[in-house]
């Protein structure tokens, strides 16, 4: 038996007798957390409040999930991030990556954990590699941007992740430039709602994906707010029946992995 072997093995059997346990109905349920600084489980902010004074600096999102079935050799991450804001278009300031934009180089996604993590695991113990395919702007509307990203590993790091354990998968970094100051962008100030939509956890073969939606605490971890989020009107969702308010986002299109991958070519 190989060392990769013996560790499947010793996954399964521990798995095995965590679903056993009468404990494990406590764990933590499935599902997705988006958060300011750290993850959900660290005490990550579900608000930021910025002085828009400087441009200096960067603002982060923390974005991680929680599996309901145990998963052997995940190979990759498919992503899906809403952003709506109070505003009746979206704010220069959140116009990233396309070209013309007002930031088009403030919004990175790196998949590097906090140092100061503890309750929280990087889901490919810093193998993954990836990056935004897409940001959206007016799709869904005239105030929303879609991102679309993917996080993959090589075939020989393909993890074996259990359930009830938050995972790490990725920062959103949002720097401050341009907020001030000749050449600056408008709307810094404007209330923003960012739901964490979905994420499909893919496994190579056969390829086959586990889609997690809504939040991981059942209530409000699948979203973040920006100036407090006051004022944004999000369409019913299943989460909360929509209306006034920060609580879900709106339906995604499913992709492939193959999909995916076309948009790093």
């Amino acid at each position: 038996m190989t060392p990769r072997t013996r560790t499947r093995a010793t996954l399964v059997a521990l798995v095995t007798l965590a679903l056993a346990s009468p404990a494990f109905a406590a764990t933590t349920p499935p599902g997705v957390n988006i958060r300011w600084d750290n993850c959900f489980d660290d005490g990550g902010l579900m608000n930021k409040t910025f002085a828009c004074n400087t441009n200096a600096g960067q603002e982060q999102l923390v974005v991680s999930l929680v599996l309901a079935e145990p998963m052997l050799d995940v190979s990759g991450q498919e992503i899906v991030v809403d952003i709506r804001s109070a505003s009746a278009t979206l704010p220069a300031w959140w116009a990233f990556k396309n070209a013309g934009t007002c930031r088009t180089a403030s919004l990175t996604m790196n998949s590097t954990i906090s140092a100061s993590a503890v309750n929280c695991l990087d889901w490919a113990n810093g193998a993954a590699a990836g990056g935004i395919g897409a940001y959206n702007i007016g799709a869904r509307g005239a105030n929303t941007a879609r991102l679309v990203a993917a996080l993959a590993v090589a075939a020989d790091a393909a993890a074996d992740l259990v359930p009830g354990t938050e995972y790490f998968s990725f920062n959103l970094n949002i720097n401050n430039l341009k907020t001030v100051g000749t050449g600056s962008c408008a709307g810094c100030q404007n209330p923003v709602c960012i739901v964490f939509n979905s994420i499909a956890v893919v496994q190579p073969v056969p390829l086959v994906g586990v889609k997690l939606t809504g939040p991981s605490n059942g209530t409000d971890s699948n979203f973040a707010t920006w100036q407090g989020g006051a004022g944004v009107t999000v369409p019913p969702g299943p989460w909360t029946g929509g209306g006034i308010g920060c609580p879900a986002a709106t339906p995604t299109t499913n992709k492939t992995w193959g999909q995916v991958k076309t948009l790093y070519r």
